[in-house]
């Protein structure tokens, strides 16, 4: 186990890891120069070349690249190997556009193991744990990425995939699985079952590593006390790796970010400026040790805050912010500046469960927002009076959070269908 938690890595001094980063970047940099076309010439075109980047302080003279330019190279074009050294593909799902396909070798899933082994060791996990991963496996990363850490901290490791809850609940108990790997959405689906199903002392879980969509910390509150766990957070990108690029600890105060493998930085969404560290802005990733798919200055439109103070646990990398939304997800609604996750928070707030819809249209050129919330079953008596009452107060309620209007329409309970993949919290019409 200690082999996930390395001093001379997890505890590196910042002098001794800029050393090593450095390194790393400037051999990555090159890299790139050579065997990826495409960003030579953006490189170029911004007038830069290798010779201009003497450490990682110049790393801001360097193109950034986009999901547009993954979308305009696909499949292959930003590949810095050949296929013969690449072994396995994964890909995004590609509902906003163009599937985005990532190449590894086989050093890159070694590499990208070890990241989620110690994500697992910083959730409290051993050899002597039964990880249950329940993140969709094949093109999506969370299962194969989960799956492989467990390997190599030598968990007992069973690779249920997403779906089929029955089966989720009867190994679970059965087998005794102590460490839960999934989105957050599917661990409150579970945990609503095991309630129903008086499970809640059958089962031996302690932890859960939840991830791949956004939660609230008032989620996480939910899903602790409905599992009886603690729950952590892991941030990834198939762009990148998958999950594993950060991870909390057990302080729970920031995920760290696994600097030996990337450089962090944070700049303004609208002047592409570099922000300091302490400052709400959108993360950009630069691989230094990605063979098959490196990208350098990669925007991932996640908007965080960076902590580069030495976190209690010992560890001194450098830690995010739970992502405060996405730039490309949020919604801009009647002028006003929307994330589905403020929305959460103030329905658990209110005493819901986090199973609810937005639903944005535009009726004759103006914008509107019906959000649909399940009521709690002990709630649901269908007397009109009494439900009304109840719209409006939460109407109110997530107006003082948002600053606009919405309706809220309470529907049954179990009414909007659960996710045992990656929630679907967004209808926009507005598109269509």
């Amino acid at each position: 186990m200690e082999k996930y938690y390395q001093e001379e890595i997890e505890c590196m001094e910042p002098g001794k890891l800029k050393e090593l980063q450095n390194e790393r970047f400037l051999k990555q940099v090159q890299n790139v120069w050579d065997n990826v076309p495409y960003y030579k010439k953006k490189m170029k075109d911004k007038g830069v070349s290798p010779a201009d980047i003497k450490s990682i302080d110049d790393i801001s003279k360097l193109p950034f690249v986009t999901k547009d330019d993954l979308r305009e190279t696909y499949p292959y074009g930003l590949f810095a190997k050949p296929l013969k050294d690449c072994v396995r593909i994964h890909s995004t799902s590609g509902t906003t556009g163009r599937r985005v396909v990532a190449g590894y070798t086989q050093n890159d899933i070694d590499l990208w193991n070890d990241c989620t082994a110690r994500a697992l060791v910083a959730a409290g996990a051993s050899p002597k744990d039964v990880v249950q991963v329940a993140y969709g496996y094949g093109l999506f990363t969370g299962g194969l990425g989960l799956d492989g850490g467990s390997h190599k901290l030598g968990c007992l490791t069973i690779p249920m995939s997403s779906g089929n809850t029955s089966r989720q609940l009867q190994f679970m108990v059965d087998l005794g699985t102590t460490v839960l790997c999934c989105t957050p959405s599917y661990a409150a689906y579970l945990s609503e079952c095991i309630a129903e199903q008086g499970l809640r002392d059958k089962i031996k879980l302690k932890a859960g590593i939840f991830g791949a969509e956004a939660w609230s910390q008032e989620m996480r509150e939910s899903i602790q006390e409905g599992l009886g766990i603690k729950a952590f957070d892991i941030y990834g990108l198939t762009e990148l790796t998958g999950p594993g690029v950060a991870y909390e600890c057990s302080e729970q105060k920031g995920m760290h970010i696994n600097e030996d493998h990337f450089i962090v930085e944070t700049i303004d969404p609208d002047t592409l400026e570099p922000l300091p560290a302490g400052s709400k802005g959108e993360l950009v990733f630069t691989s230094i040790t990605k063979e098959a798919f490196p990208l350098l200055r990669y925007r991932t439109k996640d908007i965080c805050i960076l902590n580069t103070e030495k976190c209690s646990c010992g560890r001194t990398h450098i830690r995010m912010s739970k992502p405060m939304g996405r730039s490309d997800d949020m919604l801009i609604i009647k002028g006003v500046n929307v994330f589905p996750s403020q929305i959460e928070s103030v329905l658990i707030e209110q005493g819901y469960q986090p199973n609810y819809q937005i639903v944005v249209d535009r009726v004759n050129n103006s914008d509107t927002c019906e959000v649909k919330v399940e009521m709690p079953a002990e709630q649901f008596t269908g007397e009109l009076a009494g439900l009304n009452r109840m719209e409006r107060n939460l109407s109110d309620a997530i107006k003082t959070m948002l600053g606009i209007k919405v309706k809220v329409k309470l529907v049954a309970p179990k009414s909007i269908t659960r996710s045992e993949g990656k929630a679907v919290r967004v209808i926009d019409n507005r598109h269509i």
